[in-house]
């Protein structure tokens, strides 16, 4: 397969010649694909398959920016479908978020963002006869990243009918984390960080939320996603009812292993890139990130809206931690719901490997300089969970 042309204005003539289709709504997405195609163009160093698959990865996320406008336009009603209440998990890799995420899916009455429907939305689950052919494709491609990458897919356990963080959703609008991982980038990266308003980002998730909810019986949503922490003030005005599950570990010792995350995506996309460029962009994202969030917290009455779980509780009693939880929401744990947890625990303890990680060093980081910066939050924290 010959590499496309990445260039912003040829992906997305190639997206609407592709669907047929026009409109991609309002042009928020616009900066955003302008300022990670230059990063991509300018600055990073894509192997073979890196220039096959990332302007197909944009096309992708263009084809579907498209459909979604497409079936609004053909059904204004999706419009009426309400998000109401949400609940939203916070928390860094490597703090308990991931298994939290697959314990909460296990529940009947909610609502979870699935790996197979994350990355296509469109067309609606409820207009797809079962089985939807989203499961096997996605099925393919937990089972080829195994295969051709196990070291990846032990950092970043999936499952196809499993819960996904919302990046795929976020990447609709051009502002996400995760097109940091595929390559060098780093002038988008300073733009995300510190200039990009991610309302417009926000707001598409909850547009993409109604259209995959709609037709089905309504059910509360149970998202999540590490870099909201970055931007709760963007992501509180489009849903203001939220609420927020935060899974707590010293940042420090989660640092190496998000580095060696970033090394091994990128090694996918076979680009070139120093390992110890890792470590400072992911310090300097997480710092900003806590600051951001302790602020948010702080104001008005936003720390009522917070659940707080440590880590170590995580690990040693976890669907306890699920019912202190559901006690908080005022919502029951019925069998069928603690059944599947059980269940879930139980098979992923027996197959869960441990990570060794490389030493510090070599994502550029000294831990004893590191751990000074997340100091604040880290006596929050423990003040939170105690």
């Amino acid at each position: 397969m010959e590499p496309a042309v990445l260039d912003a204005d040829a992906l997305v003539a190639a997206a609407r010649t592709s669907t047929g289709l026009d409109d991609l709504g309002d042009d928020s997405w616009r900066e955003g694909l302008d300022r990670l195609v230059w990063s991509l163009v300018h600055e990073a160093d894509l192997g073979e398959v890196g220039a096959v698959v990332a302007p197909a990865m944009i096309q992708v996320l263009l084809e579907q920016r498209l459909q979604v406008e497409d079936w609004y336009a053909r059904h204004p009603e999706i419009d009426d479908e309400p998000v109401e209440r949400p609940l939203i998990g916070l928390g860094l890799p490597r703090t308990g978020s991931t298994a939290l995420s697959y314990l909460l899916a296990q529940d009947p009455r909610s609502r979870s963002l699935l790996r197979w429907e994350a990355p296509q939305p469109c067309p609606p689950p409820s207009t797809v006869p079962a089985p939807d052919p989203r499961i096997a494709e996605a099925e393919a491609t937990v089972a080829a990243t195994v295969a051709t990458s196990p070291r990846s897919a032990a950092l970043l356990p999936t499952s196809a009918t499993g819960p996904s963080e919302c990046q795929d959703l976020m990447g609709l609008d051009f502002r996400a984390h995760y097109f940091q991982a595929w390559a060098h980038v780093p002038s988008y990266s300073r733009w995300l960080l510190h200039d990009a308003d991610l309302r417009s980002t926000y707001t598409y998730e909850r547009r993409v939320l109604k259209l995959l909810q709609w037709g089905q019986p309504r059910r509360p949503w149970r998202l999540k996603c590490p870099s909201h922490l970055l931007w709760l003030d963007a992501l509180d005005t489009a849903f203001p009812d939220a609420r927020f599950v935060w899974t707590h570990r010293d940042p420090t010792e989660v640092m190496v292993s998000v580095a060696d995350v970033y090394e091994e995506v990128g090694a996918l996309f076979g680009a070139q890139i120093d390992p110890a460029y890792y470590g400072p962009l992911n310090v300097e994202h997480w710092t900003v990130g806590m600051a951001r969030a302790l602020a948010f917290r702080e104001r008005g009455d936003h720390d009522e809206r917070f659940f707080d779980i440590d880590f170590r509780a995580m690990q040693e009693d976890p669907i306890g931690q699920v019912r202190r939880l559901y006690d908080w929401l005022g919502e029951p744990v019925t069998p069928a719901f603690e059944e599947g947890m059980q269940r879930w625990w139980t098979e992923n303890s027996a197959t869960r490997a441990p990570n060794v990680h490389p030493d510090p060093a070599r994502y550029g980081l000294d831990l004893d300089a590191v751990r000074p910066q997340f100091a604040d939050y880290v006596a929050r924290a423990r003040a939170w969970t105690a």
